[in-house]
């Protein structure tokens, strides 16, 4: 593909990525799922750093959502091994990339050792100004919402659209307004279900671990094409 320029007015500042088919790719190659996990993080950080060059400003990954727990314990295991290496070793790519990493789930939830390198991830990078990148670990929009909330009536505050909004795990995370789900399936999957009242959707049959910055880049173009009405009519004098 060649390079093609973007105009910043019409770039998604917020992108959300469902990375779907890890498993289904390694069954289809004869490996363990395991095979497919690794693949997949290989592809993130891929996209990640093609999302950096671009100038988009968040790109949220699901990674690991509450209900990821029902897996085998030698598979949940395995992720949660990868999420704790990938977050210690990659700081010098972070850094290259001027990216900061921020989390959204039920952090108290994970293991200690993947607690640590959260936090820690999110302290050696919170000074750093390019592209956002939020992992959604141990993440459901459903339980994100209950927190929320029983924080707010813990905390005797209004009920309302923006004390929600004020109130989540990131305060200050802008809505979606793109979700791209790779293989093939059709939903959200518990995924940003508030912050993605307004986002455009673009579903892929492609398994993540052959999605690739091209696919990225298409799928972007696409969304430039998208009339964005927010719920209001548009003026039939344009």
């Amino acid at each position: 593909m060649t390079n093609i320029q973007f105009n910043s007015n019409e770039l998604p500042s917020h992108i959300a990525i469902i990375m779907d088919g890890n498993g289904r790719w390694a069954k289809q190659k004869g490996l363990a799922r395991t095979f497919g996990h690794k693949e997949g993080l290989s592809v993130a950080k891929k996209i990640v750093s093609k999302a950096a060059s671009l100038g988009i400003k968040y790109i949220t990954l699901y990674t690991f959502s509450t209900e990821n727990w029902k897996r085998t314990q030698d598979e949940v295991g395995y992720l949660m091994g990868l999420i704790k290496n990938h977050l210690r070793s990659e700081f010098q790519f972070y850094k290259e990339n001027g990216i900061k990493i921020e989390h959204i789930g039920d952090l108290n939830g994970l293991p200690k050792d993947v607690q640590k390198e959260i936090i820690d991830a999110k302290e050696d990078t919170r000074h750093f100004t390019g592209t956002t990148c939020v992992l959604a670990i141990n993440y459901g929009s459903r339980d994100e919402l209950v927190r929320n909330i029983n924080e707010l009536i813990k905390n005797k505050k209004e009920i309302n659209e923006k004390t929600i909004s004020d109130n989540f795990d990131i305060k200050n995370l802008p809505d979606v307004d793109l979700i791209i789900r790779t293989g093939g399936e059709k939903r959200l999957s518990n995924f940003l279900l508030w912050q993605s009242a307004y986002a455009e959707f673009i579903f892929t049959d492609t398994l993540w671990p052959d999605y690739n910055e091209d696919e990225f880049v298409e799928n972007i173009i696409e969304f430039q094409k998208r009339n964005r009405r927010f719920g209001a009519v548009p003026d039939s004098s344009n």
